[in-house]
């Protein structure tokens, strides 16, 4: 890959010599390839699980300019997994914690903080002049974006995902290879690919599959070796099971074969988000949890059901409710009073809405959802209570 661009050769300094020594030693690398590292632009969108070994790793290797979009903070339960954080910064946005971390391994690099969304009004602006874009994403939604701006601006796109026990990692939008559109046209439900969040993940395979991308990316700025592009590698780590897939380019995409996608859309709408949720309000009003308090409060007879996992009722939950996770919500639809209001959460709102769309569909007349799930309830009623 060139990464010269028209820029001024770039020396490396004697502390740099000595820093990347084990680099220089490798004939494949040199002081010629490590020199094209400190030239190298790479925006990470994301400082999570996968970000984290990828922003470690890429800086340690001196990767001269990282761009790093992340708009949230530190919580307590990404610590598990997202290992570019301490203790230390609980609380404090995440871009200050990956900036003071990676300024503390390689002080050489520039680190280019992007306290933002990724999304379609600003996406092209800030990917336009990198010359990799490493996906750190855990949505759908910003994934079908990463992989449009990567098409539209020529820039290849390191993707990786997790979920629980399995990873996938891939080189998409690289020149005649597929991009991620070819292998998934369309996204699925939301309902039936839950979050981090909502699922759970093992802390180290996000290591795993973010030190994979790093791996990728560094071949790619170097032109070393055999890389990803046009394969799919799947991890199942019970298994130590590592598989990889042929992908073609599909000359009926429409980002990178008929070339129809020639603007941004509007991914959450495209990934079912807003479709789903407009949908489900015809059929499932929501509750705010300050109205469902209020409720609570004058003693109002209601069947409040926890759909989550037994695990996280243990953490916390809605005094009043009672645990039925979503697996056994069918099981249960018999024995509701079908008259009675019903009142489901979960941690954010997503299965909880599914849930209450299955009872509606069973005739449960009074369901309604409370919106943001538990986490909601904790930010606007019981602030007291453990997050997660």
């Amino acid at each position: 890959m060139n990464n010269e661009r028209g820029r001024e050769k770039t020396e490396l300094t004697r502390e740099e010599l000595v820093r990347y020594s084990r680099h220089i030693l490798l004939p494949q690398v040199g002081a010629d390839g490590q020199r094209r590292l400190k030239e190298s632009r790479v925006l990470l969108v994301g400082a999570g699980g996968l970000g984290s070994p990828v922003a470690l790793y890429l800086a340690a290797a001196g990767v001269g300019t990282l761009g790093v979009v992340d708009f949230d903070a530190v919580d307590l339960s990404n610590l598990q997994r997202q290992i570019l954080h301490g203790s230390g910064a609980v609380g404090s946005s995440k871009l200050d914690s990956a900036r003071d971390r990676l300024r503390d391994i390689n002080p050489n690099i520039h680190v280019e903080p992007y306290e933002t969304r990724f999304v379609s009004s600003n996406a092209l602006e800030i990917a336009r002049g990198y010359d990799l874009i490493v996906d750190g994403t855990d949505n759908f939604a910003t994934r079908y974006l990463v992989n449009d701006v990567s098409v539209l601006l020529g820039i290849p796109n390191v993707y990786g995902s997790v979920y629980r026990f399995e990873g996938q990692a891939s080189v998409f939008g690289a020149p005649n290879g597929p991009c991620y559109r070819c292998l998934f046209r369309e996204p699925p439900p939301p309902h039936l690919v839950p979050s981090c969040a909502e699922s759970g993940v093992l802390g180290v395979v996000p290591g795993l599959v973010g030190t994979i991308q790093a791996t990728e990316a560094i071949k790619m700025l170097l032109g070393l070796g055999e890389t990803l592009v046009g394969k799919l590698l799947t991890i199942d780590v019970l298994t130590m099971a590592f598989r990889s897939i042929e992908i073609r380019r599909d000359p009926e995409c429409p980002a990178c074969g008929t070339r129809e996608i020639t603007e941004l859309i509007d991914y959450d709408e495209f990934c079912g988000g807003s479709v789903i949720a407009e949908q489900s309000r015809r059929a499932i009003s929501e509750i705010q949890p300050s109205q469902l308090a209020a409720r609570l409060e004058e003693g109002a007879e209601l069947e409040i059901i926890d759909v989550r996992e037994p695990y996280e009722w243990q953490i916390n939950h809605i005094p009043g409710a009672r645990l039925v996770p979503l697996d056994h919500i069918a099981s249960e639809i018999p024995r509701l009073d079908k008259k009675k209001e019903t009142i489901l959460y979960c941690k954010v709102g997503a299965r909880s809405m599914y849930a209450a769309q299955q009872l509606a569909d069973a005739g449960v007349a009074e369901v309604r959802n409370l919106a943001g799930g538990i986490l909601r309830w904790i930010d606007e009623v019981d602030p007291t209570m453990p997050r997660y």
